[in-house]
């Protein structure tokens, strides 16, 4: 089993994603639990505020390190979580790590471990916070949002979709980024719009001749969309048995 705490400004994100597809799925087979928790409950004053001004001048806000120590404690202390080995904090930051299937395989291998999603938002959060817990920072690409919310969505989909007994086996072994290759082209019904027809091989019923076809379909798509990749894939096969596919 494993558990996101996602803490957040705004809950309501978090709450529709949830209730959605293959991760509704997920909680109701028990294969992943979902919390998501309102810094806004840890909030001072009559507005619970959780935010103030930057010292040393800046524009936007923080939240204050107060808030999010409180927030980070009351989900540490919960009674339930003794029944996991361990927990993880993670924070949303474009000074992060990007994140990778790699890194996203990982943590859908690590059973029994609570995962607790921090989302910042307007200028971040008090520096402070990562002297008082240890922190792991992770980014979803070379960009800034607005907050947190959508990378910590990020995470919780790539992740519970590779826990066991979520997707099936086979949809995932062959999946772009699983492998060095990018997956090869699919086609769906009608057989022919428009004049451009399915390639015909993929109609044929010999499994071994498709199976060939779509293996050099997904080098192709990666020499044409990926050449850093496909590098990689050259010196990867070179290595193991020689170039024999021909595609340098």
């Amino acid at each position: 089993m494993i558990k996101f705490t996602v803490l957040t400004l705004f809950p309501e994100l978090l709450n529709e994603f949830i209730d959605t597809s293959i991760v509704k799925k997920a909680i109701i087979n028990n294969k992943v639990i979902i919390e998501v928790v309102d810094l806004k409950d840890f909030g001072e004053g009559k507005r619970r505020n959780v935010d103030d001004t930057i010292y040393g001048g800046g524009v936007g806000m923080l939240i204050t390190v107060p808030i999010l120590d409180r927030a980070i404690e009351s989900v540490i202390n919960k009674a339930e979580n003794k029944s996991f080995k361990s927990i993880k904090i993670i924070y949303m930051s474009p000074k992060g790590n990007c994140l990778s299937q790699e890194k996203v395989k990982h943590m859908s291998n690590s059973r029994h471990t609570h995962y607790i999603l921090l989302c910042g938002h307007y200028e971040g959060i008090d520096e402070r916070i990562f002297n008082l817990y240890d922190i792991e920072e992770i980014s979803i690409g070379e960009y800034v949002l607005t907050g947190g919310e959508l990378p910590a969505m990020v995470i919780i989909d790539s992740v519970t979709r590779l826990i066991d007994g979520v997707l099936k086996e086979e949809a995932t072994i062959k999946e772009t980024h699983t492998n060095i290759l990018l997956e090869e082209p699919h086609y769906t019904k009608p057989f022919e719009y428009k004049g451009m027809k399915v390639p015909e091989v993929l109609t044929s019923g010999n499994h071994a001749e498709v199976e060939k076809y779509n293996h050099e379909q997904s080098i192709l798509e990666t020499k044409r969309k990926r050449p850093d990749l496909f590098k990689k894939y050259i010196n990867e096969t070179t290595k193991k048995e020689g170039n024999k596919d021909g595609y340098r």
